[in-house]
């Protein structure tokens, strides 16, 4: 994760947490670095207001040798902050602190709490400041801080470092922002793994699921079926845990999980595949002769087309295909997930085209391997349930076309309009293209339709650049 070259450090002037013009390399009495045009200044007092008010910030800071985590807090002086924290005592000289993103607020403790609240299972500990970073969770902080009622304005905001490539474990599909790959070298490789298993952890299944109304689990039977074993609460996949746990409370009818003997046992259940069943309150497991717990076995077909109502749970992403698929004709309810490029990959983009399924509410970026380890792999939920007050539809900027900003639009080679950074023209007639964020933020429930069934490759002056979905207003 890197910081933009707006502002200059030690690094280049020894002046350990001065702020300095990018140009001039002058530290200036009063300045702002705009979020829009990365880079340039504008005369603005970082520490009154009009009204002799001291400001007040909130920011987001972190040092090159702790990419993974970063710290955010609160302050009345951007500089002087920066500066205590290259000043503490037994820190390396190489290792200067850096802002990743800082805003003005108009109450700094309130938003500081709401942050710590809002992501406490992301805090490194409770009794510091230090969180846990990557590029999404880094993105959630930063959309979380600007979407509270104390926001103001941001101050400064990092630009993306198109040489930072994020260590991937392997087995892991990665993203395109993570590997500079096309959507088709990510299918590709996922088709090629042959063992891509790794658990979904609990706080990614309890803050999906517990999105949804109760009422749609009410004497429903939920069928987890892609190795979502049973066995003590440390050999238990999220899924399943997350349903016994809330058995009572949601009024199942029943759960059936099954156990998939395949190459890595990551529950330590045995080589052999099983059904788990819990019926009221039994609870039972059956080790059918021949079963190997996999998803299109015809024993688990039965149970989906017979038994089943929703079906919940994370299928191997190098299967995706085949999973989507029988899982759609299958005509159940489900909450799943899968690769955040599906939105626009063409083996999928028509079961959205024909509303067969949608987004869910959130991005899944981090997994655990069979040694518990964190591997990071782009995943998000998708549903066929509705989705109602998605609260991401608030980073959809719908406005007319002439108000989007000019570094968000623009023409390819075919004159078709392409818009990025969520930014939809609300009065745009014919088709243009988004990025797959705006997909999952909700934009097919605001008045818009996917009008191509595959996914939209535009070229600039000759060039191809980053596949997108095609749109346009109903």
């Amino acid at each position: 994760m890197c910081v933009a070259t707006p502002l200059q450090y030690a690094v280049q002037n020894s002046h350990v947490g001065k702020l300095y013009h990018a140009k001039t390399k002058k530290q200036p009495q009063w300045h702002k670095i705009t979020a829009l045009k990365y880079g340039t200044i504008r005369p603005v007092d970082l520490t009154k207001t009009k009204m002799g008010k001291e400001k007040q910030y909130i920011y987001i800071v972190q040092a090159p040798s702790e990419r993974t985590k970063c710290k955010i807090g609160k302050t009345n002086d951007l500089d002087r902050r920066l500066k205590e924290y290259n000043s503490m005592t037994g820190k390396s000289k190489d290792n200067i602190y850096q802002y990743l993103y800082a805003c003005e607020v108009k109450n700094m403790t309130q938003v500081e709490n709401a942050v710590k609240k809002q992501f406490a299972r992301l805090r490194e500990d409770k009794s510091t400041e230090i969180f846990f970073c990557n590029d999404a969770w880094f993105k959630d902080y930063v959309d979380f801080i600007k979407t509270h009622k104390s926001f103001i304005k941001e101050i400064y905001i990092k630009m993306d470092d198109k040489k930072q490539i994020v260590k991937i474990v392997r087995k892991t599909t990665p993203s395109l922002e993570e590997q500079g790959l096309t959507p088709k070298d990510i299918l590709q490789k996922a088709q090629n793994v042959k063992n891509d298993e790794f658990y979904t952890r609990y706080e990614d299944v309890e803050k999906e699921l517990s999105m949804y109304p109760k009422r749609i689990w009410k004497d429903k039977v939920v069928f987890c079926n892609c190795d979502d074993a049973v066995g003590d609460e440390k050999n238990t996949s999220a899924f399943a845990l997350y349903f016994l746990r809330k058995f009572n409370e949601l009024g199942l009818k029943k759960l059936i999980c099954t156990h998939y003997a395949g190459v890595a046992d990551l529950f330590n259940q045995g080589p052999k595949g099983y059904i788990f069943t819990k019926d009221g309150y039994r609870e039972f497991k059956e080790y059918p002769p021949g079963y190997d717990g996999s998803f299109d076995h015809p024993l688990s077909l039965k149970i989906l087309k017979e038994d089943a109502d929703i079906v919940c749970t994370n299928p191997p992403f190098s299967r995706a295909r085949d999973y989507w698929k029988m899982l759609i004709e299958s005509k159940k309810k489900f909450i799943i997930i899968s690769n955040i490029t599906n939105v626009k990959n063409d083996a999928y983009i028509p079961y959205f085209t024909k509303e067969k399924v949608w987004a869910g509410y959130n991005s899944v970026n981090w997994f655990l391997n069979p040694k518990r380890e964190l591997s990071s792999a782009a995943g998000h939920w998708y549903t066929n349930f509705p989705v109602k007050n998605r609260p991401k539809h608030k980073l959809l900027k719908i406005m007319p076309l002439k108000n989007i900003p000019a570094k968000y639009k623009k023409y390819d080679d075919s004159k078709t309009l392409l818009v990025d950074n969520c930014y939809i023209p609300s009065d745009y007639k014919k088709p243009f293209a988004v990025s797959v964020r705006s997909i999952l933020n909700g934009l097919l429930e605001k008045g818009y339709k996917i009008v191509q069934e595959k996914q939209y490759r535009p070229h600039i002056n000759g060039k191809e650049i980053f596949a997108r979905v095609l749109v346009q207003k109903k």
